[in-house]
């Protein structure tokens, strides 16, 4: 048994959240973000999910949460067992590599032996046993190995929104469930290339979901990206001192935004992939948040105090007022999403909504961002 405690007192979990998360506006915003929204019907916000997942997995003291400063009372509220020291705040978002860094420069000091899942706020997961013994395998396995390993999801669509996996073995390699080496690791193709990819059925979408030793991932970061690592330089007398404030928004001011998959996944020589076996869903636009809130009896997904749909249906209807009644009539798969000071009316699937997104950055919107 003290082997055991021993074992998982090695394992952390470092939870990233301090993305803008603006393909879900008007409801998610610059200023309250979408990990800290609750649109699923549960009472808890994405990030509370989160950090509910993983306290079944490791000790909650392993739990740690990288966010942007102007974050910190959300996150505060949000997650009040959190220790503080384990709220580790950027001055700006940088993208995940400077984030990954801070926490993997963080754990190593703490406890060199650490070994660290990494995982997005905003996951949606189904089969809660197989996730966590997912993980479990993954830590696991990364712990004795001097790898990087990200958890491959099989993929139900070409979708361009996610990074693609391809394992040595192909398909036929999938099927043992075991963690494999990566052939290719494909960061957010064109449409195209993504259908490609499904076709051949030798790739898996990339979770978000990564595992690996903090030694490994420092010695990795330092080779792969010597520019960014270099404003860590002298992370073991500033990380965990009162000087540590100071020297973060100096090492951020040199970084420049770069994610940890294209920055370290796709050059690495030390990539494997775990197959995982749950249901997992990236909830990044509205269009794939449809089929996760609950719908009215003509399909419409609805999180308001009440819906009226006449001569339509597959419409995605929502408000933050849950005592507001949203009626529509004569609409199908459209998108009504009421923020308060924001109302939103537009076709589900269309491209239409990014050119919205896209006018956002003129002035005059500012205050709506």
């Amino acid at each position: 048994m003290n082997h055991i405690i021993t074992t998982m007192n090695n394992k952390y979990c470092v939870i990233v959240a301090g993305g803008a998360g603006t393909r879900l506006w008007p409801l998610s915003r610059v200023s309250f973000p979408k990990q800290f929204l609750e649109v699923m019907g549960t009472e808890k916000t994405f990030l509370q999910l989160t950090y509910e997942r993983f306290c079944t997995i490791v000790p909650p003291e392993n739990i740690l949460v990288v966010t942007i400063e102007k974050y910190r009372s959300i996150v505060e509220s949000q997650l009040p067992d959190l220790p503080p020291e384990n709220l580790l705040l950027e001055p700006y978002a940088r993208s995940t590599a400077p984030a990954v860094a801070y926490a993997a420069y963080t754990l190593f000091k703490r406890n060199p032996e650490a070994t660290m899942v990494v995982t997005p706020s905003d996951h949606v997961i189904e089969e809660l046993s197989s996730y966590r013994a997912d993980i479990l395998s993954a830590l696991e396995f990364a712990s004795r190995n001097n790898v990087l390993v990200t958890l491959g999801v099989q993929p139900t669509r070409p979708d361009s929104n996610f990074g693609y996996i391809q394992a040595v073995g192909g398909r036929d390699a999938f099927r043992g469930g075991d963690p494999l080496p990566v052939k290719t690791f494909t960061e957010k193709p064109d449409i195209e290339i993504a259908k490609a990819f499904i076709e051949t059925g030798e790739f898996l979408w990339n979770s978000g979901l990564f595992v690996w030793q903090a030694s490994v991932i420092i010695s990795e970061l330092e080779k792969l990206m010597p520019q960014q690592s270099g404003w860590f330089e002298g992370w073991q007398d500033a990380i965990g001192t009162p000087k540590e404030k100071e020297f973060i928004s100096r090492a951020y001011s040199g970084c420049e935004k770069a994610a940890i998959d294209t920055g370290v996944m796709e050059k690495t020589s030390i990539a494997w992939v775990y197959p995982a076996e749950f249901g997992w869903a990236d909830l990044g636009a509205w269009a794939s948040i449809y089929d996760y809130i609950p719908k009215d009896d003509s399909g419409n997904a609805v999180f308001c105090g009440g819906a009226i749909s006449e001569d339509g249906e597959g419409n995605i209807l929502i408000s933050s007022d849950k005592g507001k009644l949203i009626a529509v009539s004569g609409l199908s798969d459209y998108m009504v999403i009421d923020s308060g000071d924001v109302l939103l009316v537009c076709p589900r699937n269309s491209g239409r909504y990014q050119e919205m997104l896209s006018n956002l950055a003129f002035p005059k919107y500012e205050k709506f961002r």
